[in-house]
């Protein structure tokens, strides 16, 4: 029986881990399907604070978990399929063959980013498909390449690929950015971005390796099509929360994401923590994610010495 088990190991687990093991609860991680979070699919980290020189987000997020480790968290490669609460308050995991019991359970399972669902989309990933351009931007010099989106994260996208692509199509589905004003006036005042409005990627077209080689576009006003030829595509529509597996032991938004107690960590069910991006749609920034993981530590503690059994 455990005291608390977290699952999920980016900013907000390993944030609850680091508090919860130093309050002496012994707490077990279950790591998830991607160790360490999001963060580990960037490069330089320049907004965490103490990191006055940047930090690559890897190496963030090993210090970490070797903080969490020195405290006496524990950590399990697993992946949690299913969350079920006993008569007696307690909660079953199901990862695999593996089953684990907990007093209190802390969701830290973030969010994956967002496909369009195409055929054939899944194989492409690696192959001139990603959601990650500071991961893979500097793959692609001297090629034209598209973002897909039109928000905050895909114009910061287009603007960080112009570092390297000779030509970067920003393709979005209306005809003005939803991204905040400054952000969308310096993308498109960037003379290597060009936009491409009211249209969607309805096709990926690939070389005799499997590769991208051009998008087919869709025209949604007069359902035109036009093909460009693109090195890769950087797809930024967004992220689905981690959350399906928990069923109805929380109740989500219409996105997905668990609704906490409105100023609370804490869900529907006594014991249950959500902390970070698969609860947060809002901020969703490494540090907001490290300050949940603590506030989520601190009720789990206080959930437990008021639950003594």
């Amino acid at each position: 029986m455990e005291n608390v088990i977290i699952i999920g190991t980016g900013c907000a687990g390993y944030t609850a881990a680091i508090y919860t093991a130093r309050a002496s609860l012994n707490p077990l991680l279950l790591s998830g399907t991607q160790p360490g979070g999001q963060l580990t699919t960037t490069t330089e980290v320049e907004n965490f604070p103490g990191h006055p020189d940047g930090i690559m987000g890897p190496e963030l997020m090993m210090k970490m978990q070797a903080q969490a480790e020195k405290f006496g968290a524990r950590i399990a490669w697993a992946s949690v399929e299913s969350v079920e609460r006993k008569d007696d308050g307690n909660f079953i995991l199901k990862a695999g063959s593996d089953s684990y019991e907990a007093k209190t359970v802390i969701i830290a399972t973030g969010a994956a980013p967002r496909h369009l669902g195409l055929p054939g989309e899944q194989k492409l990933i690696g192959h001139g498909l990603t959601s990650c351009a500071t991961c893979d931007g500097a793959f692609y010099r001297d090629v034209p390449v598209c973002v897909i989106g039109g928000g905050d994260s895909a114009c910061e996208e287009a603007d960080f690929l112009t570092r390297f692509a000779s030509k970067v199509y920003l393709i979005h589905r209306r005809d003005t950015l939803r991204a905040s004003k400054i952000m969308a006036e310096r993308t498109l005042a960037n003379p290597k971005i060009q936009p491409v409005w009211n249209s969607t990627v309805s096709e990926y077209l690939t070389d005799e390796k499997g590769e991208v080689r051009a998008v087919t576009l869709k025209n949604l006003v007069d359902s035109g099509e036009s093909e460009i030829e693109v090195a890769c595509v950087f797809v930024a529509i967004g992220h689905t929360p981690n959350s399906g597996f928990l069923g109805d032991l929380v109740d989500k938004d219409e996105n997905g994401y668990i609704l906490q107690v409105p100023g609370r960590t804490a869900t529907k069910t006594p014991g249950l923590f959500a902390a970070g991006d698969v609860a947060d749609h809002y901020y969703r920034q490494a540090i907001t994610a490290a300050g949940q993981g603590c506030a989520s530590a601190l009720e789990a503690e206080r959930y437990l010495s008021g639950h003594a059994h």
